[in-house]
């Protein structure tokens, strides 16, 4: 059986819970890892290693990574504000000869519409299939919630009509996430790209295009809650280190977004999505539900079926052992036994590896991270002029956020 050699742009927590994805994938192996810094690249080599995911070792460029024989496609797994950069690189090796099966890059694809515009037309022109990363399309309760409800509810009494999602939690791992320009915005840019998509997805009837559930409407709020107060500004200077200074430059910790889609079937229907880093619960808590005629769905992972007690009396160093984004290490707290799989990092490696070795679409292309990215900037649009837009706005293409700026005052 044919098996994907795969390539790793990136050493953060975003490329380590891929490779935990990666235990559940049985035609795939991580053979390299690429990291401006050789000490995380190795250290997380070793870890794929370690998980029997593959026979990774570090390479010391981009380029050295991709010409490698063994590498079949690459992962984009860095920072936002190394992507063009990342892929100029995979590009230019491509051009010198080498032969890739697919690149997939997680989400955002982008930090604006000019530069995943620019990232879809670069990859195009070399003619290397792609996959959008979004996690979220691939857990198990999302894609089993909506297919039951598509096949039984829809069928007998209608399309579903409003979709809902949110991802929330304390806030991100990393000082650049919390930096509008280098992210390019605040949570919307870091979280709205999943609860976007998942809303449209959901009122998507399985087996047809994205397309055929088009945005038509957008209503956009931004708005800093927690951290620009000035205890926790301190509190997150002190965390994050001086370039993270809310009290001068902060980004969005809330946001919410109402999409109105028109469908090919003729309706009018509707996706609410938020997201938030002043989220204050056991951790990371990921949200969505589905609403027709006669039927609902609902879906929230901190209602994980396994839940642990520690008295006062139970303390130790903190730690995201139970969930991410761990908030607390006593009281009731949720368990989530296997993060990569629950949140569908596994069923979504496991897709773009078969795509790719296939030669067959997958089921999220660059084409669809950049629509993604047109709502989060047209969300941003709306959230800065105060009103609804019609989507896409004019001048969508040219338009950074003023919290991307770093004129955003909240």
């Amino acid at each position: 059986m044919k098996r994907l050699g795969i390539g790793i742009i990136g050493s953060g927590f975003n490329a380590r819970f891929h490779l935990q994805g990666f235990v559940g994938v049985r035609d795939a192996d991580i053979l390299g890892v690429w990291s401006p810094n050789p000490k995380n690249a190795e250290e997380t080599a070793a870890i794929a290693r370690k998980l029997g995911v593959g026979a990774a070792k570090a390479f010391p460029t981009i380029t050295a990574m991709v010409k490698d024989p063994a590498i079949d496609a690459i992962w984009v797994c860095g920072p936002n504000f190394a992507r063009i950069e990342n892929f100029e690189e995979i590009v230019n090796a491509v051009k010198g000869g080498k032969k890739l099966l697919g690149i997939a890059c997680e989400k955002p694809l982008a930090r604006n519409v000019a530069e995943a515009k620019r990232i879809v037309d670069m990859v195009k022109k070399v003619g290397i299939p792609t996959g959008y990363l979004e996690n979220q399309l691939f857990a198990p309760h999302v894609a089993t919630g909506r297919t039951l409800l598509w096949a039984r509810g829809a069928k007998l009494t209608g399309r579903p009509y409003l979709a809902r999602a949110a991802e929330e939690h304390s806030g991100p791992h990393m000082p650049w996430f919390w930096q509008g320009k280098l992210q390019g915005g605040g949570v919307l840019n870091d979280m709205m790209c999943h609860s976007a998509l998942v809303v449209q997805h959901l009122l998507t009837e399985p087996g047809k295009p994205t397309n055929s559930v088009r945005p038509v409407r957008v209503t956009g709020h931004i708005a800093s809650l927690k951290w620009s107060r000035p205890a926790y500004a301190k509190k997150l200077t002190a965390l994050m280190g001086p370039e993270v200074d809310y009290t001068k430059s902060p980004s969005e910790d809330f946001a919410s977004v109402m999409i109105e889609y028109a469908t090919d079937d003729g309706h009018r229907v509707f996706g609410e999505a938020t997201t938030s880093w002043s989220f204050v619960g056991a951790g990371l808590r990921l949200s969505a539900e589905l609403l027709g005629p006669e039927y609902s769905m609902s879906w929230n992972t901190l209602d994980s079926g396994l839940k642990l007690f520690f008295s006062r009396e139970v303390s130790g160093k903190a730690g995201e052992d139970l969930v991410e984004k761990q908030n607390a290490e006593m009281g009731l707290m949720p368990v989530v036994p296997s993060e990569p799989a629950a949140y569908g990092y596994e069923a979504e490696d496991r897709h773009f590896v078969r795509a790719f070795l296939d030669g067959t679409p997958g089921a999220l292309t660059f084409d669809d991270g950049l629509e993604v990215v047109k709502v989060l900037m047209t969300a941003y649009q709306s959230a800065e002029q105060g009103k609804t837009l019609d989507f896409p706005p004019p001048g969508i293409e040219t338009f950074v956020p003023a919290v991307a700026k770093g004129t955003w005052k909240p």
